[in-house]
């Protein structure tokens, strides 16, 4: 059911679909779908995804999981997504000229207390 959640969008069925490929997602890549997943997936669940990128062995998926839920990253604006995909060769956002595309959070519900954070940062940030 998890998985079925997250193919609700596109950029995140895309990633899923490279996974299940083998394919290399390139290390935004995988930090982008390590910060959707973790509140759909469990901790087993997403490490065994990420280790379907030829890239990423069990320690590298392991690693990133614990960095993303010890920091507590909340899943990213597609303006951060764009940014990241400039940096790598494998496309994050499957269409980027959409305005709508690879917006997790028009596609996505996220438990409450990821926008709760997301509001208490932008309180802390104009005070």
């Amino acid at each position: 059911m998890a998985v079925a959640d997250l193919r609700k969008s596109e950029m995140m069925a895309h990633l899923l679909d490279a996974l299940d490929a083998g394919k290399d997602i390139g290390h935004y890549g995988r930090l982008v779908f390590a910060m959707v997943a973790r509140h759909f997936l469990s901790e087993k669940e997403l490490i065994e995804y990420l280790q379907k990128d030829r890239d990423c062995s069990e320690e590298d998926a392991r690693s990133l999981y614990q960095q993303v839920q010890g920091k507590n990253y909340n899943p990213p604006r597609r303006e951060r997504v764009l940014q990241w995909q400039q940096q790598q060769d494998f496309p994050i956002c499957p269409n980027p000229d959409d305005p709508d595309a690879c917006n997790v959070y028009k596609d996505l519900q996220f438990p409450e207390e990821v926008y709760e954070h997301i509001s208490e940062y932008h309180e802390q940030k104009e005070s």
